[in-house]
């Protein structure tokens, strides 16, 4: 790049700085006054550092030249570096006087040795030597090194001379990577020179294919330690999938393997076409410019774009607001896209790769293996061949004569099980513009797609091929605008696109058995449902297409299904169900997760909703996928158990099971099953204790659990315990159970999730039962933590010390809290607007306050107390995080048991609430 474009004027005054140097070096006249000076040259030093980094910064955000920024980070390095150089040898006399100084080359490698730097990256230097370091060569070398990381540097670097750089490449791969990008940067230039004119002969000549390897295999580790998807929200700009150093890996493999200086003679060497090239540059510039802005905003070496960050950058880079998406959403969708557009270029330039050597790279994630170039044709096409293990094209004009052939590749690979030819998928990328809407409407195109989609074998796998190639957004055009679309919220893991292409995946894997152990519901149910399988194929793939749109999502998915299906060849009736699987893809959840049921309205409610059994499967299959594909971690076994009694209960409801007999007789008829399994009790004592349940435990608490119950108080009344706790692991749904029995009175709650918050205990639901003669037993359900039931049993029983400890009033509550709780700092990156509703309708017997805003540590503790302060009765309480966002439920009464029915007192419980989160706002600011 010429100087003339980097402004490096702007950036530093070389004159002046040599000038003050010289001005420093001219007061020394021995080492006493040379380390008297130090501190002076440091000061010189960083305030030339600190302005030239702010220039540079000012620079960025005029021009918006991530790569020229970067250059220009690098030749300020190389500036000071050389000045210093200088300094030492003509001022410090190290050797003495008139003593000929050694020569030495200083020589960047790593990122530096590209000519790139973002503000925090490391220096890494080679001090060249013609032989072994003289004692004044060492001293200049130190002096140098001691004075950058005073600067506060991050500095690697290495003294050799050519013999040793030469036989330590051969070894070592870093090592040969780092002369592979050396550059000159001061001193004796012929070291250098000599360095890079026996490097090529000497380590890289006959060792093409096993650097390619190396570097190949280096990749893929650190793809799976960053993360393998390159859609994740939070990405490594650096060494995540679709990052800088994917780039920087191709650059590596094409500089050692095609002997070439820099990118654009890849163009002359039939690698990359002239578009592909300039696609690579403004790659390559956007993620330097995203980096260094990362950088400058955070004053560290920050590599991963985290949710802190994003709106900042967003915000520097000038994104702005459109219809239904945030300023840093689009920023993060043309991230994504720049790194869809990476890993592109990575297979374009495998498949020139393979055609120009006598190996071949079957894909970013295999290892060279030998290479027999063998074709054969396909049964029932003459368009495409089996070209080596892969699927490949017959000719360059397959997609030209027959446009259905973008559908049909893809069909085949899924049949056959093949791999794919970069060849194949090349032209497919180039060929985008044949998918019109002639093609869209073709019955046989159409029909091909539903069966890659409905496929029995790897759909995932074939849907995500047909994505990255841009063949999927481009034959569903409401698909294309959700690809690389990220939401910015904490509960989501990947783009809309990954996402709805993993919920393909989940469902195929329930259904070929992979997953049937975690889903044994939904495995089970699939098989009775083989006639409306591609409708929930269908239906997942479309649940989340009208994301990024100012309307209700759910609402206008639902209206695209409607114009989609009679495309894809459904029936008006198949059309409806799909349609109708989208507009409530998200009820089943909420319900399930936010609603009390054990209350029969619950129910009635949400079957008038379904209507019919086949509708409640489907329903039901299609929420699993949703939530096991949003990401690591979000699906648990307690979120399976609450859908599991939601669906049991409503097919009850739907096929007519659903008990009719009258409340008091059900409650008798629970009385007299718990009675019987007292075993070991005296009559009186089962008497007095059948005397304790009110009717609302003895019809919602499972028959094994009252039972569990009743030992449980038996033995705290034994032995005189007014509080006491007990503990049980349930593995399977991922929760622990504490139960607490107490002393019933307001804040009961309030302090027991107090103490669970200051433990670092997640409470997912909790339901609040008392007795006749004033005791409380509440179930507090808690995220499991511990694989091993041990671990989880003593981690649960230190939880149970606190509320114990808390409850007793060894402890007090807001002490405990302010030591232990600790504001999530990402949580702030997010804007929640708290709501909160209260309803009459969602129960028989209780009113049901919903609230809705931003989570932080101890929330639930504060809900709870005011609650309890407004003279309100929690009956059950249910839990339900997204992320950043608490959707809790409150099933209330007043003191007497009424609901709560006055227009004034709803307005003061609503009022109250809201406080709690304003204030957190003011305290926020």
């Amino acid at each position: 790049m010429p100087q003339a474009d980097l402004q490096l004027d702007k950036i530093i005054d070389v004159m002046a700085l040599a000038v003050q140097l010289d001005g420093i070096g001219k007061k020394i006249s021995d080492a006493e006054s040379a380390a008297a000076l130090r501190p002076q040259v440091i000061d010189v030093l960083r305030q030339t550092l600190e302005d030239g980094r702010k220039r540079a910064e000012v620079l960025l955000r005029e021009d918006g030249g991530g790569v020229r920024c970067a250059i220009r980070l690098s030749r300020l390095m190389d500036i000071l570096i050389s000045l210093l150089f200088d300094f030492a040898r003509g001022h410090l006399q190290f050797g003495g006087k008139g003593v000929a100084h050694e020569p030495v080359a200083i020589i960047a490698v790593g990122g530096y040795g590209r000519t790139t730097l973002a503000p925090g990256s490391d220096i890494d230097l080679l001090f060249l030597l013609p032989n072994r370091a003289s004692p004044a060569a060492t001293k200049t070398i130190e002096y140098i090194l001691y004075v950058l990381w005073d600067l506060g540097l991050k500095v690697g670097h290495s003294t050799r001379n050519v013999d040793e750089c030469i036989r330590l490449a051969r070894a070592d791969l870093t090592i040969r990577t780092a002369v592979l990008e050396a550059r000159f940067i001061h001193g004796e230039r012929s070291l250098f020179d000599t360095l890079q004119k026996r490097f090529d002969p000497e380590v890289v000549k006959g060792t093409g294919l096993e650097f390619i390897q190396a570097k190949l295999q280096e990749r893929d580790a650190r793809h799976e330690k960053s993360g393998q998807s390159r859609y994740l929200v939070e990405p490594n700009i650096k060494d995540g999938k679709g990052g800088l150093r994917d780039l920087q890996t191709l650059f590596w493999i094409a500089k050692y393997y095609y002997r070439v200086a820099t990118t654009e003679e890849l163009v002359g060497k039939g690698v990359f076409s002239k578009d592909e090239y300039r696609q690579f540059l403004k790659a390559e510039d956007f993620l330097w410019a995203v980096r260094c802005h990362m950088h400058f905003a955070t004053g560290k070496a920050e590599e991963r774009l985290s949710f802190d960050i994003q709106r900042e950058i967003a915000a520097r880079l000038g994104y702005r607001a459109q219809p239904g998406l945030s300023p840093v959403e689009r920023f993060m969708k043309h991230y994504f896209l720049v790194a869809k557009e990476v890993g592109d270029l990575t297979r374009i330039f495998c498949a020139a790769l393979e055609e120009q050597q006598a190996k071949y790279v079957p894909g970013l994630n295999r290892i060279f293996q030998t290479f027999t170039r063998r074709s054969r044709a396909i049964d029932g096409t003459k368009d495409f061949i089996v070209d080596n293990q892969r699927i490949n094209i017959a000719n360059e004009n397959v997609y030209k004569i027959d446009p259905v052939n973008l559908i049909r590749l893809f069909h085949i690979a899924d049949s056959t099980g093949l791999e794919y030819h970069p060849d194949a998928m090349q032209l497919a990328t180039r060929s985008l513009t044949l998918i019109d809407q002639r093609l869209r409407e073709n019955p046989e195109a159409n029909r091909l797609f539903m069966e890659i989609l409905c496929s029995t074998r790897q759909p995932e796998l074939n849907l995500r091929r047909m994505n990255e190639a841009g063949v999927l957004g481009r034959f569903i055009p409401e698909f294309g605008k959700v690809v690389a679309m990220m939401q910015f919220n904490m509960y989501h893991h990947f783009t809309v696109d990954e996402h709805l292409i993993r919920c393909i995946g989940v469902l195929s894997g329930i259904e070929n058995g992979t997953l049937a152990a975690e889903h044994p519901l939904t495995y089970q149910l699939l098989p009775g449902l083989k006639p409306e399988r591609k409708l929930l194929y269908l239906a997942l793939l479309l649940h989340d297409i009208a994301k990024g749109r100012p309307e209700d999502h759910s609402l206008e998915g639902a209206k695209i299904a409607e114009r989609l299906g009679p495309r894809f060849g459904l029936s008006p009736g198949e059309t409806e169900i799909v349609s109708w699987l989208i507009r409530e893809h998200l009820t089943m959840s909420m319900v399930a997760q936010s609603r009390d049921l054990n209350d029969r309205k619950t129910i009635l409610d949400f079957a008038e909703k379904v209507q019919t059994p086949d509708r409640l499967k489907l329903l039901l299959i299609l929420t699993v996928c949703d939530i096991r594909a949003v990401g690591p971690g979000v699906w648990n076994g307690w979120k399976g158990a609450l859908l599991r009694t939601l669906f049991s209960e409503t097919e009850l409801l739907l096929t007519g099971g659903f008990s009719e007999l009258p409340r008091k007789d059900r409650t008798e008829q629970a009385r007299a099953q718990l009675r019987g399994t007292l075993t070991g009790w005296s009559d009186a004592e089962r008497d007095a204790y059948l005397a304790l349940p009110y009717q609302n435990y003895l019809l919602t608490v499972s028959l094994d659990d009252q039972k569990r119950h009743a030992e449980f108080i038996r033995a705290a009344d034994k032995d005189g315990k007014k509080l006491a706790t007990m503990v049980k692991t349930h593995a399977f749904e991922a929760i622990t159970e504490i139960t607490v029995m107490a002393q019933d009175h307001p804040k009961l709650l309030a302090i027991i999730s107090g103490a669970c918050a200051s433990a670092g205990a997640n409470i997912v639901g909790a339901q609040i039962f008392t007795t006749t003669d004033g005791r409380a037993l509440d179930t507090i359900l808690i995220s499991r933590e511990f694989e091993m039931d041990a671990d989880e049993l003593r981690r649960a029983q230190s939880v149970t010390r606190l509320i114990e400890d808390m409850l007793s009033g060894k402890t007090y509550l807001p002490d405990v809290m302010a030591k232990r709780v600790r504001v999530r700092k990402t949580a702030k990156a997010f804007k929640v607007t708290p709501r909160v509703d209260i309803d009459n309708a969602l129960s028989n017997k209780f009113t049901v306050i919903e609230i809705e805003g931003l989570d932080r540590p101890g929330l639930l503790s504060e809900i709870t107390a005011v609650i309890s302060a407004l003279n309100l009765d929690i009956a059950s309480a249910h839990i339900t995080t997204f992320g950043e966002k608490i959707i809790d439920s409150f099933y209330v009464t007043d003191l007497i048991g009424h609901k709560i029915t006055q227009t004034a007192r709803e307005t003061a419980i609503k009022r109250k609430l809201l406080t709690l989160f304003d204030k957190a706002e003011t305290e926020a600011a």
